[in-house]
């Protein structure tokens, strides 16, 4: 059995790599989805989001409007670490349920695609990590095309994270994934055979 924690920095195509573990048939648990489960109206993270950020986050359809949200908590470290405080320990609890469900259902390889794997300190979690590593120039041009952002609201993204080239230091294995989508392809297949996944 191998839980592999999945991660890399914003735009360096951590979300590409997690789709071709699925046409692996091992199974993902994405924790940006679940963060987005987790402050879903009527769920504990959600309320205490409005508690400590005020009533105004709540949209037209009452759910979180999180874009404002971002713009909050992007500037401000403070704040940043007030909302982190609430939705991590919900997002973790409903991975390791996840995890649960899936290995009584018979998987033997999960891979937790996890954003903040390092700057959270969650590889307790995972028995291997895969870093997605992309040059800082490319993951800059990608996040700025992406969200049609500014080079100063990329950076800030870019920059509220450990640097790729230092998570790619700290994991067991990195794809680099600055090429086309089927070199990256042949790496990941080169690793999960390494790792007798395959």
């Amino acid at each position: 059995m191998a839980i592999i924690g999945l991660t890399g920095s914003i735009a360096t195509g951590k979300s590409t790599v997690a789709k071709m573990f699925k046409a692996y048939d091992i199974p993902v648990i994405d924790a940006d989805l679940i963060a987005r489960e987790v402050v879903e109206p009527g769920e504990t993270a959600f309320e205490n989001i409005i508690k400590v950020f005020g009533e105004d986050l709540i949209d037209v359809n009452q759910q979180l409007n999180r874009k404002k949200l971002g713009q909050i908590v992007f500037s401000d470290k403070e704040k940043l670490e007030q909302l982190n405080q609430i939705v991590h320990p919900a997002i973790r609890e409903r991975m390791i349920e996840r995890k649960k469900e899936l290995l009584e259902q018979g998987a033997t390889t999960i891979v937790f695609d996890i954003p903040l794997l390092f700057e959270k300190n969650l590889t307790f979690l995972v028995e291997k990590t895969l870093v997605v590593y992309v040059d800082e120039s490319i993951q800059l041009k990608r996040l700025m095309d992406r969200d049609q952002s500014s080079e100063e609201e990329a950076l800030k993204r870019i920059q509220s994270q450990i640097p790729t080239k230092e998570k790619a230091k700290m994991a067991d294995e990195v794809i680099d994934n600055s090429g086309t989508i089927d070199e990256s392809r042949r790496q990941l297949e080169d690793i999960l055979r390494k790792w007798n996944v395959i």
